[in-house]
């Protein structure tokens, strides 16, 4: 993937984003400027983000363009995963989250992160801004084998297990015509707490539910397999390993090469590509109220020529109580990522753009931060 001359500096700034101490709302640093970045004005300053390690390419490119028309603003991102990006975020370590699932307003472990969200944004709403659409891909590394076809519930056995060989009959019924090797099936899996993990398990739990019978989570429930920090690591595991699986945003596969599995619902098999995962997006129903833009994905659709297998990355943003030249800044860096030309960017290096109509609410969602 070739990024604009940004990016290098970008990828330098998110590998020790948060190795200086106490680098988030506690910056000193901050916006000065009342305008949007858009061209013929500037903003300036520093930003502190934390998450999504799915969004990472997509942020690389859209900070290289954003720094090339605001040459003094720093947006940093470490891509840890959701699940610590949102603990950052809750605990004022950063300006914003990057989390491919939405705040939870159920408690997990004592926790319910959408209380904490408000309390960390001074009592006001925490925001969950769809910004970044990510295909999930199932991808593997089996020599001599370029196309591969899996439906939920031989995905489901696959990673739980229970399918243990590349040539397992339960495979080879729906890979007609396929030569498929005995190689051994290697599962790879997040170690870390990621959205990732829980938006692959809210798809296998709502299409094969009697394979999957696990309640989706951030953390990765399967007995079989390596655990991998993060979407580099799961991927360079399969990519240096004959028989390698994993669940990995796509353009970290696109990146490796690795090949990526065609998903039959049950409408017939529908290769990954942007127009594909955008028919998911573009279906998905609102979940939230007012600004917060939550989406209802239906991972059990039967619709012919729909990628099913998608995520959304949520950024998380204070509604209001952020610093006020963090604020500008923000919004600034926001409006650039959800602009039309900015999504049409990503879809070059293997996300989908946003439809139209939720890029208008979150733009509009975005002018009511204060």
């Amino acid at each position: 993937m070739k990024l604009p001359r940004h990016a290098a500096l970008t990828s330098v700034v998110i590998a020790g984003a948060l190795a200086l101490t106490a680098c988030g709302s506690d910056d000193n640093s901050t916006g000065d400027s009342t305008d949007t970045g858009k061209a013929g004005s500037t903003v300036s300053g520093t930003l502190n983000g934390e998450g999504s390690s799915a969004q990472k390419n997509a942020i690389e490119l859209a900070s290289s363009s954003f720094g090339d028309d605001n040459p003094d603003a720093t947006i940093n991102y470490n891509p840890t995963g959701s699940g610590a990006g949102i603990k950052q975020f809750n605990a004022k370590q950063v300006d914003w989250a990057g989390s491919d699932s939405a705040l939870k307003t159920e408690a997990v472990d004592g926790v319910v992160e959408a209380d904490a969200a408000k309390e960390r944004c001074g009592g006001n709403e925490a925001w969950n801004l769809p910004m970044v659409a990510g295909p999930i891909s199932i991808a593997y590394n089996l020599p001599g084998v370029d196309k591969l076809v899996l439906n939920p519930e031989v995905a489901a056995k696959v990673f739980l297990g229970s399918i243990k060989t590349w040539n397992d009959p339960a495979i080879a019924k729906i890979n007609p015509g396929v030569t498929l090797p005995s190689t051994a099936i290697s599962v790879f899996f997040r170690s870390d707490e990621s959205g990732t993990t829980e938006n692959l398990q809210k798809y296998l739990a709502g299409s094969a539910p009697d394979a999957w019978k696990d309640t989706p989570s951030k953390v990765w429930p399967g007995k079989v397999g390596e655990g991998k920090s993060k979407s580099d690591g799961v991927s360079e595991g399969v990519k240096s390993t004959a028989g390698g699986i994993t669940y990995v945003e796509w353009s970290y596969a696109v990146d490796n090469k690795l090949g990526v599995a065609q998903i039959d619902n049950g409408g017939g098999a529908v290769e990954l590509s942007g127009e594909s995962a955008g028919k998911a997006i573009a279906a998905a129903t609102p979940a939230g109220t007012g600004n917060d833009l939550r989406l209802k994905l239906d991972y059990a659709t039967k619709t012919p020529g729909v990628y099913p297998i998608v995520l959304v990355t949520y950024e998380v943003v204070c509604s209001k109580g952020l610093d006020a030249g963090k604020t500008t800044l923000l919004k600034a860096y926001l409006k650039h990522l959800v602009d039309p030309a900015t999504q049409k960017e990503l879809e070059g290096i293997g996300y989908a753009p946003l439809p139209t109509e939720v890029q208008s609410k979150v733009s509009t969602a975005i002018d009511a931060i204060s």
